[in-house]
C-alpha cells in the first residue's frame, strides 16, 4: 500500500517562503523519481519539480529559480523550498513518484495573498 502524505502549506504574502514535505511509504524510494504536482481552482494539475533517483532535478519554467526540490532517502521525503511566492502560485500541492503514479494524497493548500 502506498501512501504519500503532504505538509507544510499556508498562508504567505508574496514574496514569502513555505517548506513542503512529503513523507511517503509502500514505494521502494530510493529508487524511485519523486515529483511536486499542484492544482490551482479551475485547472489542470500540472508538474512543478522533479527529482531522479539519482538526484537530479527539473522544474516548471514558471518556478525556475524560486522553488529547490531535495529528497532524503534515508527518511523516505521529499521536500520543495518555495521563496519568492507569488499570486500565480496558489494551489494545492502534491507529490508523486515521477512516473507510474501511486494514488493521489490530500495534498497540501498554498494560498498566497496579501
Amino acid at each position: 500500500q502506498v501512501q504519500l502524505v503532504e505538509s507544510g502549506g499556508g498562508l504567505v504574502q508574496p514574496g514569502g517562503s513555505l517548506r513542503l514535505s512529503c513523507a511517503s511509504s509502500g514505494i521502494i524510494f530510493s529508487r524511485s523519481a519523486m515529483g511536486w504536482y499542484r492544482q490551482a481552482p479551475g485547472k489542470q494539475r500540472e508538474v512543478v519539480a522533479l527529482i531522479s533517483s539519482g538526484g537530479s532535478t527539473n522544474y516548471a519554467d514558471s518556478v525556475k529559480g524560486r522553488f529547490t526540490i531535495s529528497r532524503d532517502n534515508a527518511k523516505n521525503s521529499v521536500y520543495l523550498q518555495m521563496n519568492s511566492l507569488k499570486l500565480e502560485d496558489t494551489a494545492v500541492y502534491y507529490c508523486n513518484r515521477g512516473g507510474a503514479f501511486a494514488p493521489w494524497g490530500q495534498g497540501t493548500q498554498v494560498t498566497v495573498s496579501s
